[in-house]
């Protein structure tokens, strides 16, 4: 009997009100998924994607360091740990984007990012003997799904962190990687990405960022030191930033929050800083540097320059004056932000890395339509390469790209940028 009009949802369309296979699959997923462990979350996935013709299901993680996708492993599941450059899984991550492999007989293996909101969880990967629109869009909800899954069941789980660790970590990097926000954060208006190094083994630098209503606040930390005592101090600077930030104080004001709470917990010690907010609908971007080497400005033609201006002193030595400084961003406008770490490394010769090495860098990794998260994991990997490898300090780099004022109508469909790479529309 076909379903009638009913009496709670309605579509404007008039389409059918009964259950899609789409619907069907995405829906029973969703609910079994709730009381699901964890160690069961990928065979889940896997036994829904076959249930509806997928084969050779795969699921991978991206490591700390990202270098390499780690594989969940149960029943159901295939696949092995797979190095990101030059891999099929490698472009749909690197790409943030559904890629298509083409097998023989016309079958089709689909490599879909798993992106929890803009964050790169890891990969999905399965075989269909043929696709069309409709699989490509049942396909990436699948994949989006499943990161959705991956991240929720990670906070009250170590299973999915101990996949990703591809190396042992140390307390301190723990620690730290405890503290961070997810390393990527897109939205029409602002793109943001930051890494740490080394990934296993960092101790006293951090990053925090938060976009609320139409500011986005940002802060980058170097604590005095190196290992645990470092990474507490760490800790105790991004905890101080955060309770000033959530209770709306000025970056002057947050400033000297920080530098009273650090002096009175670690006396005789400090920590670099770098505390701004951007401003998401005129670009202006305002910021205290606290020691810091001076935040890159890259243009859109990958012209790079320094956003100069007085610097103020680290914070945990008390009773300075913070000196604000400000800019006005163009649209497609990026900012590095860095600690030293990356420019003060000395290499073979005896000579440090250099902030003249670095904008070189910069400048080879700022290539056209390049993402920011794929920007800054590059660049990461081409200091560190440049280095030879040395990582006798913390390095770390935070990314942000001011795209341009919000829409006048934020909540409309078919924003520019409103959607995943590789979306099909509905």
């Amino acid at each position: 009997m076909p379903a009638g009009p009913g009496v709670g949802f309605v579509d404007a369309e008039g389409r059918s009100r009964t259950e899609s296979l789409g619907e069907r699959v995405l829906g029973s997923l969703l609910d079994r998924a709730h009381l699901m462990p964890a160690r069961l979350v990928g065979p889940l996935v896997a036994q829904e994607i076959a249930a509806v013709g997928g084969t050779d299901v795969s699921i991978w993680l991206q490591d700390y360091d990202q270098r390499t996708l780690q594989p969940l492993t149960g029943r159901g599941l295939v696949g092995a740990s797979t190095p990101i450059a030059g891999s099929w899984p490698g472009r749909a991550f690197t790409q943030d984007a559904r890629i298509e492999e083409e097998l023989p007989g016309g079958a089709v293996r689909l490599h879909l990012p798993m992106l929890d909101g803009s964050d790169r969880v890891g990969v999905l990967a399965f075989t269909l003997p043929g696709v069309d629109d409709n699989d490509r869009r049942l396909a990436q909800r699948l994949a989006g799904l499943t990161a959705d899954l991956v991240v929720t069941k990670s906070l009250y789980t170590g299973t999915f962190a101990q996949i990703r660790a591809a190396a042992p970590m140390s307390l301190s990097a723990h620690l730290q990687w405890q503290t961070l926000p997810p390393l990527v954060m897109t939205t029409p208006d602002v793109a943001l990405a930051g890494i740490l190094e080394p990934a296993y083994d960092v101790g006293g630098d951090s990053f925090d960022y938060a976009l609320d209503d139409h500011v986005l606040h940002l802060a980058v930390f170097d604590a005095m030191g190196h290992g645990l005592e470092a990474a507490i101090m760490a800790t105790v600077v991004v905890a101080a930033y955060r309770h000033g930030r959530r209770f709306d104080a000025s970056l002057p004001d947050l400033y000297v929050h920080m530098d009273d709470v650090l002096g009175a917990s670690h006396p005789g010690r400090f920590a670099t800083a770098q505390v701004g907010r951007l401003d998401t609908e005129t670009g202006v971007l305002s910021w205290v540097n606290a020691g810091h080497p001076a935040a890159l400005w890259v243009k859109p033609d990958g012209a790079v320059s320094e956003l100069s201006g007085r610097t103020t002193r680290p914070v945990g030595f008390g009773g300075a004056s913070p000196s604000v400084q400000t800019v006005q961003l163009a649209a497609g406008d990026r900012v590095l932000f860095f600690t030293d770490g990356v420019v003060e490394e000395r290499l073979e010769d005896g000579l440090q890395f250099g902030e003249a090495r670095l904008r070189e860098l910069v400048e080879q990794t700022s290539g056209d339509g390049m993402s920011v998260a794929e920007t800054v994991r590059l660049l990461s990997h081409s200091l560190m390469a440049a280095r030879g490898g040395r990582t006798s300090d913390d390095a770390s780099l935070l990314l942000v790209e001011w795209r341009g004022p919000p829409r006048d109508d934020e909540l409309a469909r078919g924003v520019i940028g409103g959607l995943p790479a590789g979306a099909i529309d509905s």
